[in-house]
């Protein structure tokens, strides 16, 4: 099997990976830049062929969602707006962003006709794939350690209730007091 050429860091691809609405998904303008197209470009594409891309492949986020986002991605700037002309760019949402789920990446590649995309494709699958095992393995590890801490609860258990009877003031037993007692009912 020939070695594939890797045009994208994995950790790039991975840096990009959002989790909104309960999806990991990926922005349409950080698909572009890893694509090599403008924004406008994959976003154009994307419309002309609306029906490859049904509600589950990918949406649109809302103007919060897309300021959430912004904000996100820059926590150490200033949220406020400058009254300069020219804005950095993604200094200001002028659209909403597109969100494609992994199955709307996918079909991104019949989309966009070019060999990059096609490679580039292939690396971000091949990361979604990754991401995939490592929660598998982290879920499976989770499941081990709840049902050691229930394990050990349960024998930890036994052990603090022997401490708080330590530590609980106990009364001395009763005992019979030595000597003669007389007994009053004879007395009588």
């Amino acid at each position: 099997m020939a070695k594939m050429e890797i045009l994208v860091p994995i950790e790039r691809i991975e840096h990009h990976i959002l989790l909104i609405r309960g999806h990991k998904v990926m922005l349409d303008q950080d698909l572009a830049q890893l694509y090599g197209v403008e924004t406008r470009a994959l976003k154009q594409a994307v419309r002309r062929n609306k029906d490859r891309f049904p509600q589950d492949f990918m949406f649109e986020l809302t103007w919060e969602e897309s300021e959430w986002v912004r904000v996100a991605r820059e926590p150490s700037q200033d949220t406020s707006r400058s009254q300069t002309v020219i804005l950095k760019r993604g200094a200001n949402v002028k659209y909403k962003h597109f969100a494609f789920t992994e199955q709307g990446v996918a079909m991104l590649s019949s989309v966009l006709n070019s060999r990059r995309a096609v490679k580039v494709n292939i690396q971000i699958m091949r990361t979604f794939a990754r991401l995939r095992q490592m929660l598998a393995s982290n879920e499976n590890l989770a499941r081990k350690l709840a049902a050691l801490e229930n394990k050990y609860d349960t024998q930890f258990k036994v052990v603090f209730d022997a401490i708080r009877q330590l530590m609980s003031p106990q009364q001395p037993p009763k005992r019979r007091q030595i000597g003669f007692r007389r007994d009053e009912s004879q007395d009588k």
